[in-house]
Formats: C-alpha cells, structure tokens, sequence
C-alpha cells in the first residue's frame, strides 16, 4: 500500500449530551510532537474543563497511535476516539475531545456513545484526502551527463526536492514508493550517477 487516508486541515464537532459538552477537535499531525504540543495548548486553553481526552494515529502503517481517558472511566474517552479514527481508516491524524460537565453522570456505555459521537463530528466536518506514501532518493552526477538524467526525471515525473548543477550536481527526489524501484534502476544505468547512502 502506498497511499493512506487522513484530513486536509483542522476540523471541529460538537456533541451534547445531559448538558454535558463535548467539544471535538481534528488536526492533521505528522510527529508525536506535534500531537504533545497540540494536547497541550488545549490543556491550557480548556483548562476549566473537566478531561481534555485524545486519540491519535501516525504513519502510513497505522501502526503508532495512543488513545488517552485523562482521568475518565478507563477505556471509555479514548479508545472511542481512536475507534472512529480506525473505523475511517485514517492516519496522520490527532483528534482531541473536550468535555465539560453538566451535572449528570452518563455511565460508562453513555461515555462511550459521547466520546464516539464526538469524535465522528469532528471527522464528518473534516475533508479526507488520500495521501501518496512518498520516498526520496539522493544521488550526484557529473555534468555532462545532465541531459541523461533530466530525460529520466521529465519521463518518471517524480518531484525535485533540491537540486545544485556545477561540475559535479546533485539532486534528491521524492517519488511515490511504488514508483521507486524503476525509477533508481533508470538512473543506476546512466553513467557518474552515485547514490547517496
């Protein structure tokens, strides 16, 4: 698989239920920092609510996540919030629910639907977009092969991330990954072309 599913930009949903407010919040993350310091400034921000809970998918293995109950019942604010990301099969992806009490318990199974509910709205109001998973390769090359090279890059069609042309040039590629392969073994035939380890 060289594509996966995640969200354009912000989002947001609300969910109340038993005058409890459940305020969602989906951001597109690519690091576990970005997760931190999102979490936090919405600590900070909400710090008047009673349970900031998250969830959160990273990579296109979908195999990094977290879900967080922040003192709610365990199990029962951030594995629903993960079970919506899951359920779209989306990654890359920080979805942050607050909520403020009002005044009446939900129980367990009424934590679960409002945390899910939530998280759901803040997914539906989201633009999913599929995302190509992309690799980058970087090589040198002397000069006179430039036209070699650029024939392949025009034919390949893979992205220049930079590029320097003197006697000897250089240049890093991003391609998606599936196209990799072919692409490397064009290059490896044209003369001078040295990868970069």
């Amino acid at each position: 698989m060289d594509t996966f599913r995640t969200i354009s930009s912000p989002s947001e949903g609300i969910y109340t239920e038993k005058r409890s407010k459940f305020l969602a919040f989906a951001f597109p993350v690519c690091s576990v920092e970005d997760v931190k310091r999102l979490v936090t400034e919405h600590q900070k921000k909400y710090y008047d609510a009673r349970h900031v809970c998250y969830a959160y998918m990273l990579g296109a293995e979908r195999t990094e996540f977290r879900a967080n109950d922040n003192g709610e019942p365990s199990g029962t604010a951030g594995k629903p919030i993960l079970g919506q990301i899951n359920s779209n099969e989306l990654t890359d992806i920080l979805i942050i629910v607050v909520r403020y009490f009002g005044g009446v318990k939900l129980g367990t199974s009424g934590l679960i639907v409002a945390y899910r509910l939530a998280a759901a709205e803040a997914i539906a109001a989201a633009e999913i977009v599929e995302k190509t998973v992309d690799q980058e390769i970087s090589f040198f090359f002397e000069y006179p092969f430039m036209n070699d090279v650029m024939r392949i890059v025009k034919e390949e069609e893979p992205q220049i991330v930079s590029q320097t042309f003197d006697n000897d040039c250089a240049m890093t590629l991003r391609i998606r990954k599936d196209a990799m392969p072919r692409l490397k073994a064009r290059l490896e035939k044209v003369s001078s072309v040295k990868f970069d380890q």
